[in-house]
């Protein structure tokens, strides 16, 4: 996907926000028509948990949450169908449902995974319902996943509609003033609406607001003693005012994590620095992405929290200068885990993160007291290494420090789909 413009005005006339319906499911569905109509639910990291189901798996009554190995026997007999958490392919399928949207209009911008903004200029909202089927249309023939369209005059009304579209059609936009508008706000609990959650709520319900509606009936002074500045937004936007154009754009990244747990438990310190190692591959290349550098770095190992006496420990290391190469950040990270590994223990997490950002301008300003001994680094080598796992699939190239792709400790996902759009081994093969 291309660099988005920003030449819509500043404050459009109309917001519409696109979203992906059941968006992990629909992804699984693309390469598995055979399961359209049908139960299917995916798992979190390590097999743990249902953290995303079809409709036809919540009517059976399944609950996001529930951790698997409980509820293992009961999907089966239910016939649904569980798939890993295969994040390659919903990332991949993201961007081309972006991409998708793009071809409609000149400036979109993207939410969550599965979710999109897209400011309309005047000329744009007087056709906006019908720009809203061609997001739907261009999502599902283009990509295959289907979507909802929800339009309002600010982004909250806008998330409002979406919301209401399950039930009010496809493509739904909400008019302030109008009678439907009102009667929705009556309906929808006020924890409901986009930016207020359950801590909010509840200071809401002490005051005796528990719908939408008399949310958007409190007086600007008692929204913002009552929500701060950011609940008094969301008041105004209630009522037609846009108010947050700018508080979602995204903000410089202050620190990074990668941490993941382990599909056995792992007690000996090489395989602790095989996983250390592939995260900090992971965070040099989510560096380089962002134009970002880190000067130090932590490393993290813990055993299950569940045991009797668990046990967590960790280590920083400042880095010889600014950095996002990552055999540096391998070579630190080996060195933090020799400082703080114990051995005796069965760990069952470890991660790295990286701190203190700067964008990677500062490579410029090198600190002239830095050791002769720094190897110099090939930003040449990162950006070849990058270009490769981004065009073949992400480890297609990696640092034998990383360890085999099959090792026992390795994060479970027994229940995986192909990587079908981002590795040449996993296209689908069609014989006629």
């Amino acid at each position: 996907m291309g660099p988005l413009s920003r030449q819509t005005p500043l404050t459009p006339t109309l917001w519409a926000l696109v979203d992906c319906e059941s968006f992990y499911c629909s992804c699984e569905r693309i390469f598995r028509p055979d399961l359209k109509g049908k139960p299917i639910a995916v798992l979190s990291n390590n097999d743990g948990c249902l953290v995303a189901m079809s409709p036809e798996t919540k009517a059976l009554g399944f609950q996001m949450g529930e951790p698997f190995f409980k509820e293992s026997k009961r999907l089966e007999k239910a016939g649904v169908t569980v798939f890993s958490s295969n994040y390659a392919l919903y990332g991949d399928i993201s961007r081309r449902v972006m991409s998708s949207l793009e071809s409609v209009v000149p400036d979109i911008r993207p939410y969550s995974i599965d979710e999109a903004f897209i400011p309309l200029s005047p000329a744009l909202a007087l056709k906006a319902e019908e720009l809203g089927w061609e997001f739907l249309r261009k999502a599902l023939t283009w990509v295959g996943v289907p979507t909802r369209v929800g339009l309002g005059p600010t982004r909250t009304m806008a998330k409002l509609a979406n919301h209401w579209a399950k039930k009010k059609g496809r493509v739904f936009q909400l008019r302030v003033g109008d009678p439907e508008y009102l009667a929705i706000l009556a309906e929808t609990p006020a924890v409901n609406v986009w930016g207020v959650g359950r801590r909010l709520s509840q200071k809401l319900k002490n005051q005796g607001v528990d719908t939408a509606l008399e949310l958007s009936r409190l007086s600007q002074a008692t929204a913002k003693r009552l929500l701060t500045v950011k609940g008094l937004k969301t008041v105004l936007e209630l009522n037609g005012i846009q108010a947050i154009d700018d508080d979602l754009e995204p903000a410089p990244f202050k620190s990074l994590v990668s941490s993941r747990s382990f599909g056995s438990k792992v007690k000996d310190i090489g395989s602790l620095m095989e996983s250390l190692a592939g995260h900090a591959a992971t965070l040099g290349a989510r560096l380089r992405a962002e134009g970002l550098v880190t000067p130090a770095l932590s490393v993290f190992i813990g055993t299950a929290h569940y045991i009797d006496e668990p046990f967590h420990t960790g280590a920083t290391v400042e880095l010889p200068s600014l950095t996002n190469y990552t055999p540096t950040l391998i070579k630190a990270v080996r060195g933090a885990l020799e400082r703080c590994f114990r051995s005796g223990f069965a760990y069952a997490r470890a991660g790295v993160m990286v701190y203190d950002l700067k964008p990677d301008s500062c490579l410029t300003e090198r600190d002239l007291w830095a050791p002769s001994t720094v190897s110099p680094e090939k930003p040449g080598l990162m950006a070849a290494l990058d270009r490769i796992n981004r065009q073949y699939g992400r480890g297609t190239i990696k640092f034998s420090s990383q360890g085999a792709k099959n090792a026992p400790w390795r994060t479970r996902f027994d229940r995986l789909s192909k990587a079908s759009t981002t590795a040449w081994e996993a296209l689908p093969v069609v014989r006629a």
